[in-house]
């Protein structure tokens, strides 16, 4: 099968002062992408709060969308008579798209769980909507992903472990109908592993989904998956509880694979998880805590609308080589949040973003130079973390 997709691992985890870390390249039908990544979350076809344009400029390689929200709105006819989202929206590379497995959970008080799907009743006019694993990948396929995500259950935390075994039942079953469902060779499907902090369960369906091969008509042979996350984190329980699981499950998962950690997090959760072995991470968190005026910088994380900041006419953060950085002074960031200015809200969500990707590229070299750990107990004590 002529797949344009591959996971390859550039040095292997353990390598000098890198711990489980993992430098890697993920080759794709529109572009290979260096890992770790961080991928800017653009929801409904746009990133908020910057253009394209500017995604490109600050190094983002890989963008993401979400299936349920696309679905309701363009909707699926409109995507295939522009010819796919990226298109559409001019982003030139790569583009993962959520499954709207999450909206399950999200919208939990709106939506049915059945053997077969998920009956939505859409948050935007009311109308009932029905997702199964077959619609899930025609939507995506509609979207013209370059990474599409299996249909899962995703069972909120704290919760007891029958009801986290019967979201892994059906999360499994769902899977192999997604593999089914498979129409375009170019496109990349990556499994989602549930088991909420219930080691052993998380242990279980990863094994399983490692060993799945499905018979899809189109392709003619039996596939399996390209690439393996990790779902229903960062949903209730606590930190530490969420990376004790980590550093017991992630090593588990094979190293041929791409290893995506959904939804997580802030700056020092993507160096934990770094270390943990992750390669592919997303998180609103840079371009949401942006509109309320909270920035990530070289020597920790600052409320932009305090006043200390008022009189502040030099650059927020001389180390930081971004567009904002390097043309406004604080006290302008300060001004334009206090006055609820848009442009105070792109500039804050460039910074953010330019950070994120910052940081991961430094991750990059410094696993590359052997010397990740050192780093990252750097970068906490710059941020004034334990």
């Amino acid at each position: 099968m002529d797949m344009k997709f591959n996971f390859k691992e550039k040095i292997a985890p353990g390598y000098k002062n890198n711990g489980e870390a993992r430098l890697g390249e993920l080759q794709t039908a529109h572009g290979d992408i260096q890992t770790p990544v961080f991928m800017p979350v653009g929801t409904t076809g746009s990133v908020k709060g910057v253009d394209q344009p500017a995604l490109v400029e600050m190094g983002a390689q890989i963008i993401l969308g979400n299936t349920y929200h696309l679905w309701l709105r363009p909707g699926v006819e409109i995507l295939k008579q522009v010819g796919g989202l990226r298109k559409w929206m001019k982003w030139p590379g790569p583009m993962l798209t959520d499954s709207g497995g999450f909206q399950v959970f999200s919208l939990a008080h709106n939506c049915k769980i059945t053997e077969e799907g998920v009956i939505f009743k859409s948050h935007i006019d009311g109308q009932k909507m029905y997702l199964t694993p077959e619609k899930c990948i025609e939507i995506q396929e509609a979207i013209g992903s370059t990474i599409m995500m299996v249909l899962d259950v995703c069972p909120p935390l704290p919760n007891t472990r029958k009801k986290i075994q019967e979201a892994i039942d059906k999360s499994i079953n769902w899977s192999r109908s997604c593999l089914r469902a498979r129409t375009n060779k170019e496109a990349a499907l990556f499994a989602i592993v549930q088991g909420g902090c219930e080691n052993d369960l998380r242990k279980n369906h990863l094994e399983e989904i490692c060993q799945i091969e499905e018979k899809n008509s189109t392709f003619g042979e039996k596939i399996t998956f390209d690439g393996i996350a990790l779902g229903g984190y960062s949903v209730g329980e606590l930190r530490e509880e969420m990376f004790a699981s980590l550093s017991e499950v992630a090593p588990h998962m094979p190293n041929s694979k791409a290893r995506y950690l959904m939804g997580v997090g802030k700056p020092r959760d993507l160096l934990d998880a770094v270390a943990a072995g992750l390669d592919m991470f997303d998180c609103v968190m840079p371009t949401r805590n942006a509109r309320n005026g909270t920035l990530f910088t070289s020597f920790g994380h600052i409320q932009i609308k305090n006043a200390r900041w008022r009189d502040h006419h030099k650059s927020l953060d001389p180390k930081c080589p971004c567009y904002s950085c390097q043309n406004y002074p604080a006290s302008y960031l300060h001004h334009l949040h206090k006055a609820h200015e848009i442009l105070g809200m792109t500039l804050a969500s460039i910074h953010n973003l330019h950070f994120y990707l910052n940081l991961m590229s430094q991750m990059r070299e410094q696993i590359a130079k052997g010397s990740f750990l050192d780093f990252r107990k750097q970068c906490y004590s710059d941020w004034g973390l334990d």
